[in-house]
């Protein structure tokens, strides 16, 4: 990959092609593939990597809200874009660009029909989210017939797809509530179905659900984390890829003695001489103070160069005590050699985090692999 010259993240599109065919591979050929695009791309470039999916044939893109997606329609993605917490406030925008509503409180389905009757549509396509135990949004059993009475006999919305999502599909020693949630949304997804009198795309299963429940792949699934290069199992992470490399450089080295100390308030004290490094990327870039302290470590060289101190602003000091660097030198933050997991491990957090808190003021390169 190309030499860097500042703090970049790399986001590289043959990686995130070999996860979207791992994760393609272990669904039927019939079932189509969602994918999850919200959060920058999970931290990346939103644009970068719909633009990809689109090429592979990605039969849908999700985004959290409709600001995302009207980014996504004005970059000319034409891929249908699932918004997966849609707010009434965004519903005349949602219509107008295109969007497709996941719609899941009885409030919340009353007011996009009467929005989606006032702009004089037809069959405009909705999804309805069902809550089977993740208890954060969603329609509930005893919500079906209401659903149903709303969605008889009007032209205006059509429901696209019945969805839901799993609790614990990484966990399985959770797999009996697991397997509870997927019976509950057959049921409820059934009953609507009939009351409906059509079958709408059914999907339940995000990346881990894809690889530990694949009978319940129903007729679509989802993947958000997986396709940026982690399963969320040790057994899994080696078959992907991850996509986002965070890189940065030496910008001072320092020469301390025993009892001397680093950073604000004098949180690290030597015991021994060493050797610090400067790096030009802090808390503002999504190390968050937590990663500081000896909590996460960068690769210099290939060794590991912990933080030290408290995480600034702007900057990080490691120590780099008996690795040969000098001013200028690469440092990976995260990255094909060590994943973004692994940095978060130390914090007691996971690769989400670290991955979606990637300030936007970092420099991104796209790699096209």
């Amino acid at each position: 990959m190309n030499k860097i010259g500042e703090t970049t993240l790399q986001i590289d599109l043959g990686a995130l092609e070999h996860n979207y065919r791992y994760l393609r591979s272990k669904i039927a050929p019939t079932t189509k593939f969602l994918a999850v695009v919200k959060a920058f791309a999970y931290g990346s470039d939103m644009v970068a990597i719909a633009q990809k999916m689109e090429k592979l044939g990605a039969d849908y893109l999700a985004v959290a809200y409709a600001k995302e997606g009207a980014l996504l329609r004005d970059a000319g993605i034409k891929t249908p874009i699932l918004v997966l917490h849609p707010l009434p406030a965004n519903f005349d925008e949602i219509i107008d660009r295109c969007l497709e509503p996941s719609l899941y409180s009885r409030k919340i389905l009353v007011e996009f029909l009467e929005v989606a009757k006032a702009k004089n549509q037809k069959a405009y396509p909705i999804h309805i989210k069902f809550n089977t135990g993740l208890n954060r949004l969603g329609f509930n059993e005893a919500d079906v017939d209401f659903v149903a009475e709303q969605l008889k006999d009007n032209q205006e919305i059509k429901v696209a797809s019945l969805f839901s999502h799993l609790a614990a599909s990484e966990d399985l020693d959770e797999k009996p509530f697991s397997l509870g949630q997927i019976e509950s949304f057959k049921k409820n997804s059934t009953t609507l179905s009939q009351k409906l009198g059509y079958a709408p795309i059914r999907h339940m299963l995000n990346t881990s659900g894809i690889l530990n429940y694949p009978e319940a792949q129903f007729e679509m699934v989802r993947s958000g984390i997986g396709l940026y290069g982690y399963g969320n199992d040790s057994t899994i992470d080696p078959q992907l890829k991850p996509v986002a490399s965070l890189k940065t450089i030496i910008s001072q080295i320092h020469h301390i003695d025993a009892n001397e100390t680093v950073g604000y308030n004098r949180a690290f004290t030597s015991d021994s001489p060493r050797k610090t490094a400067t790096l030009p990327l802090g808390h503002a870039d999504g190390i968050g103070r937590q990663y500081g302290n000896g909590k996460a470590s960068v690769l210099i060289h290939g060794k590991k160069a912990p933080i030290i101190g408290n995480v600034c602003m702007d900057m990080i000091m490691v120590d780099v005590s008996g690795i040969d660097c000098q001013e200028g030198d690469e440092a990976l933050v995260f990255g094909q050699d060590k994943s973004a997991e692994n940095f978060a491990a130390g914090a007691k957090t996971i690769s989400y985090e670290i991955l979606t808190a990637i300030s936007q003021r970092v420099k991104r390169e796209i790699i096209e692999g």
